[in-house]
C-alpha cells in the first residue's frame, strides 16, 4: 500500500468516527454526554483536516478554481424551477 492509499484509508476511518460522534451528540440524553460527543467530534474534525491538508500539500488532492460561468451552470441545473 502506498502513502496516498494509507492516507485515504485514514481519512475514511476519521470520516466514520465523525459520523459516530455526530450521531452520538444528536442522540445524547444529557447535556454532559452531548458536550463530550461534541468535543470529541471537534477533535476528530481537526484530525481529518490535518490529514486532508497534508495530502493537499503533497499534491494528492489538487484543487481547481471554477470559472463563474461554470458555477452559474451548476446553480441553474440544481435550482428548483418555478
Amino acid at each position: 500500500m502506498n502513502e496516498k492509499q494509507t492516507m485515504e484509508n485514514l481519512l475514511l476511518v476519521l470520516k466514520g468516527e465523525c459520523d459516530l460522534m455526530m450521531h452520538g451528540a444528536i442522540e445524547s440524553s444529557t447535556g454532559n454526554v452531548h458536550g463530550e460527543f461534541t468535543r470529541a467530534l471537534s477533535e476528530v474534525l481537526a484530525m481529518q483536516n490535518e490529514v486532508y491538508s497534508a495530502m493537499a500539500r503533497a499534491g494528492m488532492y489538487p484543487s481547481a478554481t471554477a470559472q463563474e460561468g461554470q458555477i452559474e451552470l451548476v446553480r441553474d441545473k440544481f435550482s428548483p424551477s418555478l
